[in-house]
């Protein structure tokens, strides 16, 4: 056993929280939407706005929870003793602003992140999201309950997740999607690696019938069109289970918002094509008591990526880094990605002598192959150029990719006693995950240097050099775990939860876990809560063994770098220890109050401390003593390297209040939320053989990509309201204030990017012109508000607005189409 999992309950932080769980007489979490009552009824006729918004209001109240509780049969007025938010998906996907899961979310749970990246590489191609302030990595997802898979690709650039890999949620089309619970504490225990921040379940629809949506967006500024077509259609079986599919397609175009006008840079969200189809569906074995289900999930996705641009003639890229033969005015090379995710569960579930069982296996994939297009290798068309040619390149090169495969069997049994105490559940399973991560090597022309005399002209494909045979890896491993988990309702007023997991890995041993929540009826209008718990994190395969070498913009001046893989000779010679597991102790503490039924508050309070967190370190350059003369012989500058560098502490606060309302012969229905939180790294874990160099494997600009990768608030505000055959949504958003580093360093007086608070706000207006119709004309960020401006020889991407808070692309209006069949 690991010797950081040693310390479950003997571990200062874990009784000291545990003991202060007792003296506060435990707590209660009730979710978040489910809180919400429904007006008062009149008894006047509805309109179709009105019935829509009533049965909009009635799946939100009968939405019943399964994170953070195994117990299967919960009725709907059972508090949750973690804090969960339900969000129902319905109203987003026929009226809202945003095309996409990610962005939808971001717009709605004032904890969750997503921010689209520019100038990133591969981040500009998948949308990271997060919780709490954490990496995107530190989120588990599930999908109906299940573990889904994480992308093949790991963060190296951007503002937001570097070093992180994390899930693709935009590979899940909203249509397809009834809710998403979000559990906000940490989960290890009860779900495995990676729920350290939380948990994510995506619920798939079950309803009978068909329905259709045709959307169309753009930005004020004529560019990032957005097309949608996307159907739902779901039908009872003869055998008495049911079948659903969604099929969506989706198109964004390319916005641009470089400045000066003119100018060779493209900044901007990048092109993305989606087709997607979704399956879902369960069915009875006949007179069994049991039933078999299935999940399917496919969707191909072409991207576009624009990097940074290289000068024409006159400017020090040529020869080293442009042709003027080919690109005499110069060029942006094109990251161009093909996206394949698949996703599958099949499974049996029953009933065995009131034990209720679930057996289940779940597949992931995910690959990300690169073609870079609109470019050339400088040292085939400089070698051209020596011999009498005209100094030509191929244009386009396949620089190769990679691929990540999941494949995990569950069993789950449990059972709930009503004749102990005042109830008692019982669950237990087992859990064995297989994982494995391919590099494919790209094409010779992609990094191949053809200037032996190395006279000028750098290899490989401008924008993105391509995979190199030392890059290729086939790594994989496997985990198996078990868990116990109960849950004790001592009286109707108290209850307390327990659970304790153990998983052993096959590339770096085994840990144990356990969460202790609790939760008391303190009257009948006020109910506490709380938990504490570890966790803990395996390093992702990506991290493990992702290597490349790549060139960055460092205060505006391209270099070469290596991202040595962790097993590689280069990590050892540098002194870089192998990677082991992320480990955690969190706590929370919170309550939700409902003095009237159609008025809710809840507040939650928490901490999350994570040793040894993974991380992409500093540059390690050629004056390093011991690297040193190896990154000369290789041509390259800079060296990067994934390591267990630090321990943070988080610590924060979640609020939501609701309030809906009967007034002037309409239906009003209000929320506010509220997330703070403050990440410090307490402590940067220095290798003996790198001992004093802290300032090479953290320094100040890398720590404030951990530290204020999110902003530290935010804030929604939304008010809906409906009138007869009309309804209207305004929302507002709040966004703290963010900073991040500079590549000169306050060392040299150069001080910190500090971006200010920000509010951007979405209106939508909805006309029903039957019950099965409606037309949706709506805008967001209508006060095109952008982020705070900077100096783009400091900022990450090199352009004056960095790809924080809300995106740099400004106002945006949309309309949308929905019927149901």
């Amino acid at each position: 056993m690991s010797q950081h999992r040693r310390r479950l309950f003997r571990a200062p932080l874990f009784r000291a929280m545990n003991a202060a769980l007792w003296l506060g007489g435990g707590l209660l979490v009730s979710a978040a939407a489910s809180a919400q009552q429904a007006p008062p009824v009149t008894g006047e006729p509805q309109t179709v706005a009105e019935a829509r918004a009533e049965e909009t209001r009635a799946k939100t109240l009968d939405t019943v929870s399964v994170l953070g509780s195994r117990r299967i049969q919960r009725s709907s007025d059972t508090a949750s003793m973690s804090p969960v938010d339900v969000l129902p998906m319905d109203q987003a996907a026929e009226e809202g602003a945003q095309f996409d899961l990610a962005q939808t979310l971001q717009y709605a749970s004032p904890s969750f992140t997503s921010t689209r990246q520019t100038g990133a590489d591969g981040a500009d191609l998948i949308d990271g999201a997060a919780l709490r302030g954490l990496g995107s990595d530190q989120t588990l997802v599930l999908v109906n309950g299940k573990r889904r898979h994480t992308v093949s690709l790991v963060n190296i650039y951007g503002a937001r997740n570097r070093g992180n890999t994390g899930t693709d949620l935009n590979s899940i089309p909203l249509m397809a999607i009834d809710a998403v619970e979000v559990l906000r504490d940490g989960a290890a225990a009860q779900y495995g690696s990676d729920a350290i921040a939380g948990v994510m379940n995506i619920s798939l629809k079950r309803d009978k019938g068909c329905e259709a949506v045709a959307g169309y967006g753009e930005y004020t500024r004529g560019d990032g069109e957005n097309w949608l077509a996307t159907a739902y259609c779901g039908a009872e079986l003869a055998t008495g289970g049911m079948f659903t599919v969604t099929g969506e397609w989706q198109d964004r175009g390319r916005s641009d918002r470089s400045v000066p006008k003119g100018s060779p840079r493209i900044i901007g969200d990048s092109e993305v094509t989606n087709r997607t189809v979704y399956l879902n569906g369960d069915s009875p074995l006949g007179d069994a008591p049991a039933e078999v289900y299935f999940t399917a999930g496919m969707q191909s996705r072409d991207a576009s990526s624009a990097a940074f641009a290289r000068e024409g003639i006159g400017s020090e890229d040529i020869p080293s880094r442009n042709s003027a033969a080919m690109y005499p005015d110069g060029f942006v090379p094109f990251i161009d990605g093909v996206l394949e995710d698949r996703y599958g569960i099949l499974g049996l579930r029953g009933d065995a002598a009131q034990w209720h069982w679930d057996l289940s296996h779940t597949y992931g994939y995910n690959e990300l192959r690169y073609t870079i297009n609109n470019t050339l290798n400088a040292s085939l068309a400089n070698l051209d150029l020596l011999t009498g040619g005209a100094g030509i390149s191929p244009a386009s090169f396949d620089a190769g990719g990679f691929s990540f495969q999941q494949n995990t069997t569950n069993f789950d049994v449990s059972r709930y006693f009503d004749s102990a105490l005042a109830g008692v559940n019982v669950a237990f399973g087992l859990e064995q995950r297989e994982e494995r991560y391919r590099i494919r090597e790209g094409e010779e022309g992609s990094y191949l240097d053809y200037d032996g005399a190395g006279e000028g002209g750098n290899p490989g494909s401008q924008g993105f050099p391509g995979f190199q045979p030392g890059d290729v890896t086939d790594k994989s491993r496997d985990s198996t775990a078990g868990y116990v988990d109960v849950e004790v309702n001592f009286t109707d007023r108290f209850m307390m939860d327990y659970a304790v997991r153990y998983e052993d890995y096959s590339d770096f041993g085994s840990t144990l876990d356990g969460k202790i929540a609790a939760g008391f009826r303190a009257t009948d209008t006020v109910m506490l809560r709380g938990s504490v718990s570890t966790g803990f994190r395996a390093p992702s395969l990506q991290q493990k063994y992702f290597s490349s070498t790549i060139t960055d913009f460092i205060s505006g001046e391209p270099v070469d770098v290596v991202i040595a893989s962790n097993d590689s000779e280069l990590a050892r010679l540098a002194g870089v220890p192998n990677l082991t597991e992320e480990t955690s102790q969190s706590a929370t503490l919170g309550l939700t109050w409902t003095p009237r039924e159609n008025v809710s508050l809840t507040l939650d309070l928490y901490r999350i401390d994570i040793d040894d967190r993974v991380v992409l370190s500093g540059d390690f350059d050629t004056s390093d003593p011991a690297i040193g003369p190896i990154l000369e012989a290789m041509d390259v500058g800079l060296a990067r390297f994934f390591f267990n560098a630090v321990d943070t502490r988080t610590e924060g606060a979640d609020l939501t209040v609701t309030y809906d309302f009967d007034w002037a012969d309409s239906k009003w229905s209000t929320y506010l939320g509220a997330n703070w939180n403050k990440t410090e790294v307490t402590r940067v874990n220095t290798p003996p053989a790198l001992a004093g160099r802290e300032d090479t494997l953290l320094p100040e600009r890398d720590r404030l990509f951990i530290e204020n990768g999110a902003p530290r608030s935010k804030a929604v505000l939304g008010v809906d309201w409906t009138r007869g055959s009309w309804s209207a949504s305004a929302k507002g958003i709040y966004f703290g204030e963010q900073e991040l580093g500079t590549f000169s360093g306050t060392e040299a007086g150069v001080p910190n990017q500090h971006y200010a608070s920000k509010a951007s706000a979405d209106v939508s207006l909805t006309y029903a012109f039957a019950e099965n119709t409606k037309l949706t004309v709506g805008g967001s960020n209508v006060f095109d508000t952008f982020p705070t401006r900077q100096n783009p020889d400091e900022t990450d991407n090199g352009h004056i607005y960095e790809s924080v808070q809300f995106g740099l692309n400004g106002a945006a209006w949309y309309v949308r189409l929905w019927h149901k069949f």
